[in-house]
């Protein structure tokens, strides 16, 4: 079955542009960052980019093989745009599917031209030339590697930087080993380099992103815990005009004590952490590889509330693991309700061909993993009905993303702003929706910002509403 993405791709088909590509990204943010450095390496091939795909002589997916219905997706992506291809195309695979799947890609979609695996992009030069797209001459000498890339601001107030790569965790229904291979933590002076770039564009958010944001260092050199709460000290002075830092995907382990006292003392870090926890119990827990010592998770979270009342944290779960039991989900269910989570999320397990969850025994019927679930979920929105409420009547800073309309009668259509505050991370977790403070007055003319304050007034599971104060 095909997935849901539409290219739009015209029946009657134009001239192509020399020496232009099309990219596509699939998945994560990570990937998205992946995205910009194979886009400026190709710029510095002298490639220009557009978004016309029948206007483009070279196609790129930027794939995804994370779960079954990523592969899927990749996979349909790549066939949509080879079913549309035209004499002088050429398509190219790259990314997590390309490196783990190159062979089965090249299968199912014969259309194909080129397979480049994540993090290779120096593949891209050689590879071009074999294909016949003209390369700057120079390019070789003067190519833009993902250690240096410039970063350049992107529509909005948030951008993603990315720390590192690859994982040395080893859980069982993950392939991000397979695909990026071991932790490699990337030098402080790039990061330090891409962030001033960023802060010097005007952004106002940078969410921190990699496979294990909290094991970076280790690779390094430094042993005591200490890599990541010491590069956010780094991060605050190199760019103070950023508004907030965000740190997701902490493996829960590593959540040391002096991050967490560097994320409560820095004024710039964002009171909110994503820490995928998978499961709660033991059983569980060691049958996917991950830490099973419950006291040090209750620990964590106790510390993290401790020293930053105000936090938002972040976790997901995996329903339906071989082997899960009703005790074992129940438990589960039980732990959700006690710790009271800001945001979750969750995801019915999907076995991958190479990962070691896939041999493992006794696994769960499909509606009993979706029959899980919705009573997960329906469980976290009670939970999260009570703390949007809690928050009626508190000021909040808003990174301000856009404005719309809503409709409170056939005649009475309004504008509104929509924004996150500091509580929710873009594209997963809720949105604040922000009035004027009077409706006659409406927003203050001129260009709308890119943070406000905002007073709360209303609260649904997900989303805040609120009027501007400033």
């Amino acid at each position: 079955m095909r997935s849901n993405i539409k290219l739009n791709i015209p029946t009657r088909r134009p001239h192509l542009d020399n020496k232009s590509f099309y990219l596509l990204t699939l998945g994560c943010d990570k990937n998205t960052v992946d995205s910009e450095a194979i886009g400026q390496l190709l710029s510095g091939y002298g490639l220009r980019e557009t978004l016309k795909p029948e206007r483009a002589q070279l196609l790129i997916v930027n794939t995804c093989g994370f779960i079954d219905s990523a592969t899927r997706q990749s996979l349909d992506a790549l066939q949509e745009l080879a079913d549309g291809k035209q004499a002088g195309q050429s398509l190219i695979a790259a990314g997590c599917l390309a490196s783990r799947a190159a062979e089965m890609i090249q299968a199912e979609v014969p259309g194909v031209d080129g397979v480049v695996g994540a993090l290779k992009w120096d593949s891209f030069g050689p590879m071009l030339t074999n294909l016949g797209i003209d390369i700057d001459n120079e390019a070789d000498n003067n190519r833009i590697t993902y250690g240096l890339l410039r970063r350049k601001k992107k529509q909005g107030p948030t951008s993603y930087l990315k720390i590192s790569d690859g994982c040395d965790a080893g859980c069982a229904f993950c392939i991000i080993p397979q695909m990026k291979g071991k932790h490699a933590s990337r030098p402080v002076e790039h990061i330090l380099r891409e962030v001033r770039q960023l802060a010097d564009s005007g952004v106002k958010e940078i969410v921190l992103v990699g496979q294990d944001t909290t094991f970076y260092g280790r690779d390094l050199g430094v042993r005591d815990g200490t890599g990541t709460a010491t590069l956010l000290k780094q991060l605050a002075e190199t760019a103070p005009e950023v508004l907030w830092f965000r740190l997701m995907y902490a493996y829960p382990r590593f959540v040391s004590q002096p991050l967490i006292e560097t994320m409560a003392s820095l004024p710039q870090m964002a009171h909110y952490i994503d820490m995928p926890l998978q499961h709660a119990h033991k059983a569980t827990l060691r049958r996917m590889r991950r830490p099973s010592d419950q006291s040090e998770t209750y620990g964590t979270i106790e510390r993290l509330r401790a020293a930053m009342p105000d936090i938002a944290i972040r976790t997901t779960f995996i329903v339906g693991y071989p082997g899960e039991t009703e005790e074992e989900f129940q438990y589960l269910l039980d732990f959700i309700e006690e710790m009271k989570f800001d945001n979750v999320g969750a995801f019915k397990f999907s076995p991958q061909a190479t990962s070691p969850a896939a041999l493992q025994e006794n696994p769960v019927p499909e509606e009993v993993k979706q029959e899980r679930y919705n009573r997960l979920m329906a469980l976290q929105q009670q939970i999260s009905i009570k703390k949007q409420q809690s928050l009626i009547g508190r000021e909040l800073d808003v990174i301000v993303e856009g404005s719309g309309t809503v409709d409170y009668s056939p005649r009475d259509s309004r504008e509104i702003w929509v924004g996150r505050s500091y509580r929710s991370a873009p594209e997963v977790d809720g949105m604040v929706f922000i009035e004027p403070r009077a409706v006659k007055a409406g927003f203050p003319q001129g260009p709308r910002p890119y943070t406000a304050r905002v007073k709360i007034t209303d609260a649904t599971e997900y989303d805040l509403w609120g009027k501007l104060i400033s």
